[in-house]
């Protein structure tokens, strides 16, 4: 599954700079028309972020993914700011279809176990970092944690969807870490990962796929029409 994204800052779709919230890029100033663009284009999956809520830890710009999901036709998913299970259940009954938790997998294991029995495999984590070395709170606190602990950790507990970002990478169109990405799905064959960051120009998707990653989420390679929707439509990829 290809998933286009959109991440959300003051109710607008921007682009941030290797997880930089000083470096923010505009995309669009209409989050809700951007969603239907994707949906016009033939496409039916789209991956959603509130980097204020990631950076806070409390949903922000809910309103704006309220309309984007009641506009938006086909799988949605939604990440960033979400640390209870109020919010998880909020989101769930709006009808996303993949609820991404981050920091709180790292912070509070046993929110994350509780959210799986409650809404089973609804429920995504995202594991960000550098150098696979897990960091929190929109990437802006590093932690000791390994990509490799964190994800055992959470398969234990029932997750079997992950989001993982080499955040090095994200927003840098060099390419995404294919050694890492690939190192962790042979590593965990009961994991579905998703890959995230770098991603620059289709063959990157086809590197994936070979690579055994099948779900990949595309950002600034879409803002600056590196990638067109177009092309993801007609694609086979």
């Amino acid at each position: 599954m290809i998933l286009p994204a959109i991440d959300l800052l003051n109710g607008q779709s921007v682009r941030l700079r290797q997880g930089d919230y000083q470096q923010v890029t505009p995309i669009h100033a209409d989050p809700v028309r951007q969603a239907q663009a994707v949906n016009a284009a033939g496409i039916h999956a789209l991956h959603v972020v509130d980097l204020d809520g990631a950076r806070t830890g409390r949903v922000v710009n809910l309103a704006v993914i309220q309309k984007i999901r009641t506009v938006f036709e086909g799988f949605m998913a939604v990440g960033g700011g979400i640390r209870t299970l109020a919010q998880i259940a909020q989101y769930a009954e709006m009808g996303v279809n993949r609820i991404i938790l981050g920091s709180i997998a790292l912070k509070s294991p046993e929110l994350v176990k509780a959210a799986v029995a409650r809404f089973g495999d609804v429920i995504a984590v995202s594991i960000d970092g550098k150098n696979n070395v897990v960091a929190t709170e929109g990437w802006l606190e590093d932690t000791n944690v390994s990509f490799d602990a964190l994800m055992a950790e959470m398969l234990v507990i029932g997750v079997t969807q992950f989001i993982v970002t080499d955040v090095a990478r994200d927003g840098m169109l060099t390419g995404p870490n294919i050694p890492l990405l690939t190192r962790l799905q042979q590593q965990f064959p009961e994991a579905t990962i998703i890959a995230s960051g770098g991603i620059a120009e289709l063959s990157d998707v086809l590197a994936l796929q070979q690579a055994g990653i099948t779900d990949v989420i595309i950002g600034k390679a879409l803002a600056v029409g590196q990638i067109t929707l177009a092309q993801l439509a007609a694609s086979e990829v």
